[in-house]
């Protein structure tokens, strides 16, 4: 019996010595496999955990002659780890403390805290930096951040936008290009040992290691004399005339090139978390407005379109009319109550709503409003900035005869500051609406990034353009200049109530034009919100800002005078 006991206790042990022995060769084949062949590659782990890539800088931005717009500032924080610490609180801070200008106190102070990481200090510069990391103080690290700097501060804020690295949010121009901005050619990495030093091997270049990455540079359109002058003369104006804001655009309408895009008011793209939303928003593509008297040149320009009135049509001025529920009248009806049969030149020069309404009833609405549509009302523009409104354009089976007579001259419809910009500027490019737009595109990419189409014939184009340069000539508009013809046209219209509900008693005042009217080389848009004062029109108050532009715009341009100068007799 004792015996059989024995036979099963040595199988039992010889099946448990069986399965150990298997247990331990499967081991065996197994660290084999993951520590000699690195089947599960760990080497890979491991070398990717130490592993960074580099710091990259973004690129600059530059205006179009050069200048610097925006650039990366490349700071450090540092930090104490007490974990590691190999020195007293008090020994770090007398080492540290000629470094980084803190009294031996407070920094012992600082360093003595229960934390597991303690910040130091924030934005050292590099030459400090270096001499920190010399010390070879395996308590404290050293974290890399990069500023973005506009060393313009507030010019053309509202085109750059802004950039935080620490949030990774980012406004206007430096939103769009993001990627343009932060691009690079190579994907540099490096191994770091775990106190952050970098572990040079065979495949580690020194100069990718030492030199930072930069991101690629972009070129805008913007020319920074351009703009510091159109800020000037807008800031002096909104200041003088307590406005609630204003804009200027400045653009080649040969191009679509923006010049300069000014909106009041600014802020310092450096220090924009102190702004407000409504100092940050770029209201000149962002905000609708009814457009006014500047309107007229849109709505001749679609009847000259669609074939219902040439340079020598008349119309008949009554000086106030009635159309549906909605009387209209000229601005002027109490000084010249009927002032009859009236051309083109006349309808500008006087700013004529009768004959501008009576224009637009010779279209049909379906005729107005698709010709409306090729200038872009109604859609955005394209330009490359963030957060472009289309504007408001209704279709034209809501259209009842009062608003369509009144969309004649700038009311029933309300635009962008950009999109009347943009559509003078077809008429300046005899006919051709082109993209407006403000980075620098090289040729090869302009086709893809700019749309150009013809929106009227290059004759009415230019029948046009010489109908506005004779309304400015005639009259006593103080944007006529002396060696220079102006195609031009103010307006004046009622600002909307917030809740839409019907008018304030606040006004736009605008002004568009463009010089040489023979070539044209600039265009000029000028709208400011709500001025205050007496006699608050286009002509007084933003007509004054495109002359002071456009008179300094010529000399620094270098515009080759069109207008013959003409000889005083009594001089001779």
């Amino acid at each position: 019996m004792s015996k059989d006991r024995y036979k099963k206790f040595d199988k039992r042990i010889g099946c448990l010595q069986f399965g150990f022995s298997t247990f331990i060769v499967i081991l065996l084949v197994y660290l084999f496999l993951i520590q000699v062949l690195d089947i599960r590659q760990y080497r890979d782990r491991a070398k990717k955990q130490r592993s960074s890539k580099l710091f990259v800088l973004r690129g600059e931005i530059l205006d179009r002659n050069g200048y610097k717009l925006a650039s990366d500032n490349t700071s450090f924080n540092l930090y104490a780890h007490p974990m590691y610490y190999d020195h007293t609180a008090q020994e770090l801070a007398q080492i540290l403390s000629p470094l980084v200008n803190i009294p031996v106190s407070s920094l012992t102070k600082t360093l003595s805290r229960n934390d597991s990481v303690i910040l130091i200090k924030k934005t050292l510069d590099r030459k400090t930096a270096e001499a920190i990391k010399a010390k070879r103080l395996r308590e404290l690290s050293l974290e890399v951040k990069n500023k973005r700097v506009y060393p313009q501060g507030t010019l053309a804020s509202h085109v750059l936008g802004y950039y935080n690295a620490d949030a990774d949010v980012a406004g206007g121009i430096e939103y769009v290009a993001k990627d343009y901005l932060e691009y690079f050619d190579k994907n540099i990495t490096y191994e770091k040992t775990p106190r952050g030093d970098i572990i040079y091997n065979f495949n580690t270049n020194p100069e990718d290691i030492a030199a930072p990455i930069k991101g690629k540079t972009l070129t805008l359109t913007i020319d920074s004399a351009v703009q510091h002058i159109c800020e000037k003369y807008l800031n002096k104006t909104v200041q003088r005339t307590k406005a609630l804001r204003g804009a200027v655009i400045v653009l080649d309408p040969k191009t679509g090139e923006i010049l300069a895009l000014a909106a009041y008011p600014y802020y310092n793209p450096n220090n924009y978390q102190k702004s407000s939303m409504v100092e940050m928003k770029n209201w000149a593509i962002t905000d609708v407005y009814p457009p006014g008297s500047t309107f007229k040149v849109i709505t001749v320009a679609c009847a000259m379109i669609n074939g219902k009135v040439n340079k020598n049509t008349r119309i008949l001025d009554t000086g106030k009319m009635k159309i549906g529920w909605w009387e209209i009248e000229n601005y002027d009806y109490y000084k010249n109550k009927n002032p009859g049969l009236i051309d083109l030149v006349y309808l500008f020069e006087h700013s004529s709503n009768v004959a501008s309404a009576k224009v637009a009833q010779m279209m049909s609405s379906q005729e107005f409003y698709d010709t409306l549509k090729t200038f872009n009302f109604g859609s955005t523009t394209g330009i490359d900035l963030p957060g472009e409104s289309s504007g408001i354009l209704p279709a034209p089976k809501s259209w009842d005869v009062a608003t369509h007579g009144a969309m004649g001259y700038g009311y029933g419809t309300s635009v962008t500051a950009i999109q009347m910009a943009s559509a003078v500027a077809a008429i300046a490019n005899n006919g051709v609406w082109i993209t407006p737009h403000v980075i620098k595109y090289p040729q090869d990419e302009l086709e893809d990034k700019i749309i150009q189409r013809r929106v009227m014939s290059e004759q009415s184009a230019k029948d046009l353009t010489d109908i506005l340069v004779q309304s400015i000539e005639n009259g006593k508009n103080i944007a006529k200049m002396d060696e220079y013809y102006v195609a031009a046209k103010t307006g004046t219209s009622k600002r909307p109530l917030d809740n839409g509900a019907g008018y304030s008693n606040k006004l736009y005042t605008s002004m568009v034009g463009y010089l040489p009217a023979s070539d044209p080389k600039i265009l000029v848009y000028v709208v400011v919100d709500s001025p205050g004062g007496e006699a608050i029109w286009g002509s007084t108050v933003a007509a004054p800002i495109f002359k002071d532009i456009t008179t300094e715009l010529v000399k620094i341009m270098n515009l080759n005078p069109d207008k013959k100068k003409t000889v005083n007799k009594s001089q001779i």
